[in-house]
């Protein structure tokens, strides 16, 4: 009997310091872990905290693992697995370029538009689109445009928060 791969969203309070991230990044990669994406920017600098949001996947004993190793490092501060807590909002960005004329043209022009992609460049021959939305949605998009004359696509990878009142984040200590 095997045990199932999940895909969990774990959002990390680190210190914003040099050297933090690829800690992170190394508990993953020297335990074999896999990230399929990975955020991470300031999201306090009164207090000099980062947030690392990543998606990754595994079996549910491999998913507590990196829960319990990440709660370990020294920068790390908090670890929240979004996926488990309960409902969150997860997005991500996406540049795409196609590359295609006449009615093939006309054909991206309308998916586009139909998944509120935006053009953010047009040349004679060419698109770049941004979109935002689920991972999902992106896929979507991307696998409409293949045929089309999909060139290139560039992904910020999932940044994602917990729903309602419910909050992530050290306490401030009172003044």
């Amino acid at each position: 009997m095997t045990e199932t791969i999940q895909h969990s969203v774990i959002s990390v309070l680190i210190e914003d310091e040099s050297g933090a991230l690829a800690r992170v990044v190394g508990l993953f990669s020297g335990r074999g872990y896999n990230i399929e994406s990975l955020t991470v920017a300031l999201v306090d600098a009164e207090q000099k905290l980062s947030r690392i949001t990543v998606l990754t996947s595994g079996t549910p004993m491999v998913i507590r693992q990196i829960k319990a190793q990440l709660k370990r490092l020294i920068p790390v501060h908090d670890v929240c697995d979004l996926t488990e807590e309960g409902p969150y909002v997860g997005r991500e960005l996406a540049l795409v370029k196609i590359v295609s004329s006449g009615d093939r043209r006309t054909e991206a022009l309308r998916i586009a538009d139909s998944f509120r992609a935006r053009p953010v460049d047009t040349t004679a021959t060419s698109f770049v689109f941004e979109l935002t939305g689920s991972p999902e949605k992106i896929d979507a998009f991307i696998e409409l445009m293949r045929p089309l004359g999909l060139a290139e696509v560039s992904r910020t990878g999932i940044a994602a928060i917990g729903r309602g009142p419910s909050v992530f984040h050290l306490k401030k200590e009172p003044v």
